[in-house]
């Protein structure tokens, strides 16, 4: 309490209201400008990207520009006196840039992470942390407390500042290495590249690269010698050759499939028992829609190691069959013209190439045809479809007059006496 009064008993002064009626004159400018050039940028942009966010002042440009125009107005304008409401606007500006930042960052690139989200929590608490300290005056205190606190890594003793400083830059670094790889892979890529596969890759590569890179300048930035790194990579090598093997070969897999292109982002294959249309390629896992809207996980060594049947590689056409069997004195040019007219009620059945009624096989059961149709995209649903065939079939052969033959067991029904 001592200190809050402390803190806000010269605004209270008199002679000091006209400083801060300026003070709130410029503030408010310094707002209504960086309003003005966000809005006109935003012209020339696209809403809902980090930049600009939703609304003209929902992104990161908008507290950016205020903060520049606060830092030249206190320059310029308020260098002989003490700023009070500056003092209180830029650290605020600060950290509503920052959690900003992160914020949007993290909604686009990873958009229904709950990790992102409880990430974005603990930046907003750690800024607004920060921005306390600073106009509290308290910040300098902490920062030299923390530097009396020594952990020792080994023979390498770091106080806790120099840690969290590191942590920081790490976090900041990395964030803004996620920016540049979205934004590359939405204006260059999406461009550049047609081929989802290739996309996919290409993104993958340049979201590593960068992340290595910001990483390593990051570390370099808070003194961390990288030699030291070379240990650890060893580690990690031994690691991936006896523990996480099966996770490297996932994530090694990954890379040689969309490279490899034998399965790309939209075919319709056949893994595991599993069918469905490849809805994404992971890294370490890929997306497997089958008809009834199910996603399966399946690995991306399963991919290498097992039979894949791709039902849409060299042709996007999906074929459906139906198996009937008919009585043996059934017509059979007149049971195949059926069957085939019966398959075009279905719109989703190509009409080119036309459907095919095919005699399989004649036994002492009756005879069995397969009829076989072609569908363009499997997305319309290939149980609906084959559905739809087989009620359109069942109608065409009432109205036909042709009975389907009857089971042994039927028939020992009716000729059991009662």
């Amino acid at each position: 309490m001592d200190t809050l009064i402390l803190f806000v008993s010269p605004w209270l002064q008199t002679d000091v209201q006209p400083l801060l009626l300026k003070e709130l004159a410029l503030l408010a400018l310094v707002l209504v400008l960086a309003w003005f050039i966000t809005h006109q940028l935003s012209r020339f942009a696209s809403m809902g990207s980090v930049l600009f966010g939703r609304s003209v002042v929902d992104g990161v440009l908008f507290p950016v520009c205020a903060l520049a125009l606060a830092y030249v107005v206190q320059v310029v304008f308020l260098k002989q006196q003490a700023p009070m409401l500056f003092k209180l606007a830029i650290p605020v500006l600060w950290s509503l840039a920052l959690i900003r930042l992160c914020a949007r960052v993290l909604m686009a690139v990873f958009p229904v992470s709950p990790m992102a989200q409880l990430t974005e929590r603990l930046i907003s608490w750690l800024a607004w942390g920060v921005a306390v300290l600073w106009i509290t005056d308290f910040l300098p205190l902490v920062a030299h407390e923390m530097e009396q606190v020594k952990l020792s890594f080994g023979k390498t003793r770091l106080d806790v500042r120099t840690l969290l400083e590191g942590v920081l830059s790490c976090g900041l670094v990395l964030v803004l290495s996620l920016w540049l790889s979205a934004t590359i892979e939405q204006r260059v890529l999406a461009h550049t590249v047609s081929d989802l596969s290739m996309r996919k890759v290409a993104a993958n590569l340049l979201r590593a690269c960068l992340l290595l890179l910001g990483l390593f300048i990051a570390l370099s930035a808070v003194g961390v010698d990288l030699t030291a790194l070379s240990v650890l990579g060893g580690a990690f090598g031994v690691g991936l050759g006896l523990g996480l093997q099966k996770l490297a070969a996932n994530y090694v897999s990954g890379f040689v499939v969309l490279v490899e292109r034998s399965v790309r982002i939209g075919d319709y294959i056949k893994v595991d028992g599993l069918e469905g249309k490849v809805t994404d390629i992971k890294t370490r896992y890929t997306l497997l829609r089958d008809p009834n809207g199910r996603e399966s996980i399946i690995p991306n060594e399963m991919l290498l190691t097992q039979r894949v049947d791709n039902l849409s590689l060299s042709d996007p056409q999906i074929a459906v069959q139906c198996t009937y069997i008919m009585s043996l004195d059934a017509d059979i040019q007149q049971v195949q013209a059926l069957l085939c007219q019966a398959a075009l009620q279905s719109e989703a059945v190509l009409r080119d190439p036309p459907p095919q009624a095919l005699l399989n096989r004649v036994d002492a059961a009756g005879l069995e045809f397969s009829l076989v149709c072609w569908v363009g995209d499997p997305e319309v649903g290939l149980l609906e479809t084959r559905s739809q065939i087989n009620i359109a079939v069942l109608q065409a052969l009432r109205a036909a007059g042709i009975e389907l033959p009857r089971t042994q067991q039927e028939v020992f029904k009716q000729a059991k006496p009662h």
